[in-house]
Order: C-alpha cells, then structure tokens, then sequence
C-alpha cells in the first residue's frame, strides 16, 4: 500500500479516536471500509509511536486516549492531506483545461463526462467546474467527445468517424 493510503487512513483513526474515545475496532473498521484486522495493525502501531494510549474501561471495552504527540501528527497528516489535495486540483484542472483546448481547436464546444471506475467524485467536479469557466457544455448525447475519468486520471475520446 502507498504511504500516502496509509497516512490518510491514520489521519482517519485519530480523528475518530478524538471524537469518540470508546469507539469499537469493528466500528472503526466500517467507517474506513476496511477488516478489523487492518484498523488493529494500525492502532498497535500507533500505540508503538506513542501517538496512541490504551486504556481499559470496563472489562472488554477499551478506552483510546490520543497524547500530545497524536495531536501534533493528526494535524501534521492535515496538512499533508490538504497540500496533496490541492497539488491534485492543481493538476487536475491543469490537465482538464489542455484536454478542453484540444477539444475546442477541433471545433467542438460540448463534452460528455464519463467515470470509469470507482474514482473520487471531487474530479468528476473539478472537470464539470472547469468545464463551465472554459464555456464548454456538458451533455449526455453519445456523439460528442468525451472526457473520461479513470480513478485520478482524465482522458479525452474523441467520436469515431462515421464512414
């Protein structure tokens, strides 16, 4: 897994943690959609750094208690976070508006958005957004270009030629 995956997913448990100290493994499981398993290697790990403590509360329930240096890391992992998201806007929009200019120098002036696969929503809106500030149209008819978004990736599909 990439460290970035991990850090995000990190950042996810000590926000969860700072907002519910007596919150489950499995309940931290479903709101990161990942095994228990997973969120376990996590916590020990965290438990390691000392970002972490764990406390017992009743008999099986445990108590997770985020120490100064858990602070200073969930917002180091912020920010990281908001500096990667705003490089992949960047970068995004950058690309979404050459894909666009390619289009308009084809004579087209609408555009189809179509996502491949379970990618994130916020580039099918940055492509929408950049869209409408460039005057391109989207539209849902099949015969005009498309531009296609592949997980952080965005393509342009130009029809076929009809013969």
């Amino acid at each position: 897994m990439e460290p970035y995956f991990e850090e995000v997913r990190e950042l996810n448990l000590l926000e969860s943690i700072e907002a519910n100290p007596d919150i489950t493994q499995a309940t931290l499981a479903d709101q990161l959609g990942v095994a228990v398993g997973t969120v376990n290697w996590h916590i020990k790990r965290l438990v390691e750094k000392g970002y972490v403590k764990v406390k017992r509360a009743q008999r099986k329930k445990l108590r997770y208690i985020i120490t100064p240096s858990g602070i200073a890391l969930r917002a180091r992992l912020t920010v990281q976070y908001i500096e990667w998201s705003m490089m992949l806007y960047r970068k995004t929009r950058e690309r979404v508006s050459k894909l666009l200019g390619e289009l308009k120098d084809d004579g087209y002036q609408r555009i189809r958005i179509k996502v491949s696969d379970q990618g994130p929503d916020d580039i099918m809106d940055i492509c929408r957004l950049t869209c409408l500030e460039l005057g391109v149209d989207v539209v849902e008819d099949p015969d005009v270009p498309m531009l296609e978004v592949r997980g952080s990736k965005v393509f342009l599909h130009f029809p076929e030629a009809a013969e």
